[in-house]
């Protein structure tokens, strides 16, 4: 995963994967030497949200931005202050984890001023395997959605179909057909896939047409071991 620009954007349906993409993408550029801050602007999703690794990320070293205290587990657009403070940040890399969905647009749109005075990339991360991206048109769809909410532009999709356990290489080949048509009539970029460590003996990612990003996997479940709070992880 190698981005020039030091804002970058990751946004996702509901069980996409894109939370997972951007805490991954957050370690490697911590691991790299990079100063980073994760910002969670995820204001729907109640399981996978980054402020759940906030207190991994800060015995790190890192820096999450989300709610906190009484609203760390809150449903709704508590937006701190700190997140314009960190998007106008140019000494460190900056990562958005956005919800794909209007909500999670119109909050992004927020701060399109201060995003739009800087460079930035925003990826959409594609699972087949979601309802609301199941195929072509509604991928385009939401695409077309979240520009227009947020009145920022996507740059790149990333493929991320999968199953859980049940990830298989023909899952994953059709989520990247998908994404790669997709790209092609919004004339972005694609060029990447994911498969979660758990499930590469599983899929034959040498037959597969683009480069493979291997997540491992910090969110989990609530009923997952491993979980650090009593009913989200």
């Amino acid at each position: 995963m190698e981005y020039s620009q030091s804002l970058l954007i990751i946004t996702g349906s509901y069980g996409s994967g894109k939370t997972e993409y951007a805490v991954n993408l957050a370690v490697e550029k911590h691991q790299g030497g990079a100063p980073c801050t994760l910002v969670d602007l995820d204001v729907v999703n109640p399981y996978f949200r980054s402020r759940d690794v906030r207190d991994m990320f800060t015995s790190m070293g890192m820096e999450v931005v989300a709610p906190e205290g009484t609203y760390s587990h809150a449903d709704l657009p508590m937006i701190s202050p700190r997140v314009k403070g960190a998007i106008t940040r140019t000494d460190r890399t900056v990562i958005l984890d956005v919800g794909g969905d209007p909500a999670g647009a119109r909050v992004l749109g927020r701060f399109s001023r201060a995003i739009l005075d800087r460079d930035y990339s925003m990826t959409l991360i594609v699972n087949t395997r979601r309802p609301e991206t199941e195929d072509l048109d509604k991928v385009l769809k939401m695409a077309a959605m979240i520009q227009g909410a947020s009145g920022l532009k996507i740059g790149e999709l990333v493929a991320n179909s999968h199953l859980m356990e049940f990830t298989d290489t023909e899952v994953v080949a059709e989520g990247i057909a998908v994404a790669k048509e997709a790209a092609r009539e919004l004339d972005v970029e694609f060029s990447r896939y994911c498969v979660l460590e758990d499930h590469l003996d599983s899929v034959d990612t040498a037959s597969l047409d683009a480069e493979l990003v291997v997540l491992k996997k910090f969110m989990k479940k609530p009923w997952e071991p491993g979980c650090q709070t009593a009913w989200r992880c």
